[in-house]
């Protein structure tokens, strides 16, 4: 994902946009929510055997630990990082970390949705 610039009708720039999510992309797409992560803070690890999920960053910036495999990888999200997407796979325990000062906003974009009267959160042993 990509910032795109625009502008006014005079041509000078008036702000930006960031697609999120496009029909032609193929992707299916459940839900949408946002979460904040207060600063300092993380939120996980979570862990979830049916659902993925798809991470985006979209004020502030945050790390997200994954591990797959009793591998961890980071990956990182939000305005210093291209707003990059940020994907977990189903059975892959994950954590959002935000190591800044400010209020980090993040979209998550699980399939399939979350819901309340099925719940797929599974412990997690182990987190380093």
């Amino acid at each position: 994902m990509r910032r795109i610039v625009t502008k006014n009708a005079d041509g000078r720039e008036n702000g930006w946009l960031l697609p999120i999510w496009h029909v032609d992309s193929g992707l299916k797409v459940d839900q949408v929510y946002l979460t904040a992560v207060a600063p300092g803070e993380r939120k996980g690890p979570h862990l979830h055997m049916s659902r993925c999920g798809r991470f985006v960053c979209v004020k502030g910036n945050v790390r997200i630990v994954i591990r797959e495999n009793g591998k961890y990888r980071h990956a990182y999200s939000g305005e210093s990082h291209d707003f990059t997407e940020v994907y977990v796979a189903p059975g892959c325990a994950a954590a959002i970390y935000n190591d800044s000062h400010e209020e980090a906003l993040v979209l998550n974009m699980p399939s399939p949705p979350w819901r309340a009267d099925e719940q797929d959160e599974w412990p997690v042993e182990d987190w380093q």
